[in-house]
């Protein structure tokens, strides 16, 4: 029974994460993929202690053994995945050719930065064309066709630019000759501040993130969750907040948290009595949070650290308070959920005990700490991220069943080379998105688009960002996704209309993550559905309700960026974290239809206005809101039970 789950759950990633739609028979290029995917890693691990290369060959070195991994293990359709017993030569040729144009950058530096000036050569040229269109064909095999798509239509405006009707958008255009060295050889485009992060850090925390998968932490955190919760009302559901909460403290990815640990908690909710439906929806929403869940946030976080100019310390304080808003918007909305079909706990029998559990397995969660207090303390997050993968490799041998022997330290290197090749061929790819919106200025042309539908109001300007947001997200990984936002409405957001450039940059990371969860295109709320065997549709519908907070709380800290430490006292900082928290109550009361009895349309309405006023750092409107809120569960508490049973007839949940 237990191989029939691990199967279906393996073939649920094949279907949704495009990560793992990889070959499964290599042949005997099977040793060339690992000498690769070690070499990478090692590379990293050495590169991260003794220092990096110059930028430029770094991420020639990094992109370019990527790019060859690749092409040796990810087929061109996905139905050769299986059927195909070996890798067909002309993949193998990509791989060596991808790999050789990227390298040329490291062969040939000096003499390329000698071409910045004197002009290229046309065998530079006819290698960046190349370069460009491997790694556009890389990600299309990992990420998807989207965010080629994307990439290949900003190409396509840089060249005939100067066609476009509309004034604002048109530009003079320019040669391929102009726009493909510029795209490979220059600091604006594939080898941009992205891939120079990929290359720097992220690549080391996903590392990382394998070092911990690889370990019993993933049942540990589960188990965690339910003998903190599972006792109490819908303790089953919470189980699965919670726990994917603790997961996504290790791993930044939606799909892959949502079967992970939907693999446990999906099953349980359901025979507990809730919906299928509600069941998968609560594990996506929950595991989609995890990319705004410091310390392991989303590959995006990195990148904003570079853009903004500030350390990691502060991004991650900056995301804390929302992920906590977050996270407890979900729980509460699943309390509610149970306390309207009256699903209780689970007996303490079938609970796991938390003292034992932490007295035999909370050796687990030192690594994690020695992330939070090594970056909380001024290191560098390359730096960090070593010291957890020591940490990581020698908590291993605390117990037999986890040590690293040299078979599993060879598979966890490979295996840290193979978790990347998604990261590393998407922010390429979005290098090439921002290397256009460089060239043209469509970043500028963008925000005095944004300015003029706004017409100088910041909520529709807020409005319009959320909505492309969405709209890339549907087809464009997070991290892709933020880099393209961060380029050209971030800006418009920040220069025009004086948004602390933290809180507009988590604005735009916030939005592009609630994609994954957003109809028609929820990757996780699918991969939920599909554990669940429930509607896809119905279950990103319930993922965005329960989810609400996602949608409301980064408009509140664009207009008081308190919540992301912006101008921050201890006063004004207890007082709107308190009264935040007490406004999810209210907003989640209205989405689910429950207070302290079932509500009427007129009770919901009020509840939800309440919770967003209480939402709103400010004593006028949290005051108001308390009060409302007051009034209801007055209302409510006054209410006969029978008569609060036959609302659930009338009112929709």
């Amino acid at each position: 029974m237990k191989e029939k789950k691990a199967l279906s759950a393996q073939e649920i990633l094949e279907k949704y994460d495009k990560e793992n739609q990889f070959r499964t028979q290599l042949g005997k290029w099977a040793w060339v993929v690992t000498l690769l995917g070690v070499s990478l890693t090692l590379f990293h691990l050495y590169t991260g202690y003794f220092g990096t290369l110059p930028s430029q060959k770094q991420g020639a070195v990094h992109l370019g053994t990527a790019l060859g991994i690749i092409f040796l293990l990810y087929p061109a359709k996905k139905e050769w995945m299986r059927t195909q017993k070996k890798v067909p030569w002309y993949d193998v040729l990509l791989a060596f050719t991808a790999m050789y144009v990227t390298y040329h950058k490291i062969f040939f530096f000096d003499s390329i930065l000698q071409s910045r000036i004197s002009g290229y050569s046309p065998i530079d040229i006819f290698i960046s064309i190349l370069g460009v269109l491997l790694v556009l064909e890389a990600t299309r095999r990992t990420v998807g066709l989207p965010i080629v798509i994307v990439a290949s239509v900003a190409i396509l405006y840089a060249i005939f630019g100067k066609y476009i009707p509309t004034q604002i958008l048109s530009h003079p255009g320019f040669t391929v000759d102009r726009i493909a060295p510029n795209l490979w050889y220059r600091e604006s485009g594939v080898f941009g501040t992205p891939i120079q992060i990929s290359a720097k850090f992220i690549y080391l925390f996903l590392f990382f993130g394998v070092m911990l998968v690889n370990t019993p932490i993933g049942k540990f955190f589960n188990d965690l969750a339910l003998s903190l919760t599972g006792r109490f009302t819908g303790g089953t559901a919470k189980t699965a907040v919670i726990a994917s909460a603790l997961q996504g403290t290790v791993s930044g990815s939606s799909v892959g948290n949502t079967v992970a640990t939907g693999s446990f908690t999906i099953p349980m909710m359901k025979k507990a009595g809730f919906k299928p439906e509600f069941a998968g929806a609560t594990e996506a929403a929950a595991s989609t949070g995890g990319q705004i869940m410091p310390p392991m946030m989303g590959a995006a976080a990195f990148i904003m650290m570079e853009y903004l100019g500030v350390n990691y310390a502060t991004i991650m304080l900056a995301a804390l308070i929302p992920a906590i808003l977050y996270f407890t918007g979900i729980f509460i909305g699943v309390h509610f959920e149970a306390k309207k079909l009256k699903i209780l706990g689970l007996p303490k029998s079938q609970l796991p005990v938390f003292k034992d559990l932490v007295l035999k397995n909370g050796y687990m969660i030192v690594p994690l700490l020695v992330i939070i207090v090594t970056i909380m303390s001024g290191f560098t997050p390359q730096r960090a991220a070593l010291y957890g993968i020591l940490s990581a490799f020698l908590v291993s041998f605390v117990r037999k069943d986890s040590r690293f022997n040299l078979q599993r330290v060879v598979y966890v290197l490979e295996q840290g080379g193979r978790v990347a090749l998604p990261v590393i061929a998407a922010v390429a790819t979005a290098g090439i998105i921002a290397g256009v919106v460089s060239l043209t200025g469509l970043g500028a042309k963008f925000a005095a688009g944004i300015i003029a539908m706004a017409n100088g109001y910041l909520i529709l300007a807020l409005i319009f960002t959320m909505i492309a947001c969405i709209i890339l997200g549907m087809g464009l990984p997070t991290t892709a996704n933020y880099v393209v936002t961060a380029t050209i409405a971030a800006p418009a957001l920040i220069n025009e209309f004086g948004v602390a450039p933290l809180a507009a940059h988590m604005f735009v990371f916030y939005f592009g993550i609630v994609a994954d969860i957003t109809p028609p295109v929820c990757l996780a709320a699918y991969a939920g559905a599909g554990i669940a065997k429930a509607n896809p549709f119905k279950t990103g519908v319930t993922a965005v309700k329960l989810a609400i907070a996602a949608f409301i709380v980064p408009y509140i800290f664009i207009y008081n960026p308190i919540l992301v430490f912006v101008d921050v006292t201890i006063l004004k900082l207890i007082f709107s974290v308190a009264t935040a928290l007490i406004g999810m109550v209210g907003v989640s009361s209205a989405v689910i239809g429950y207070f302290i009895r079932n509500s009427r349309a007129w009770e919901r309405l009020i509840m939800f206005g309440a919770g967003l006023m209480l939402i709103i750092p400010e004593w006028t409107s949290s005051l108001l809101g308390l009060a409302l809120m007051v009034l209801i569960w007055f209302i409510q508490k006054r209410r006969p039970e029978a008569e609060a049973e036959e609302i659930t007839k009338v009112v929709p949940a």
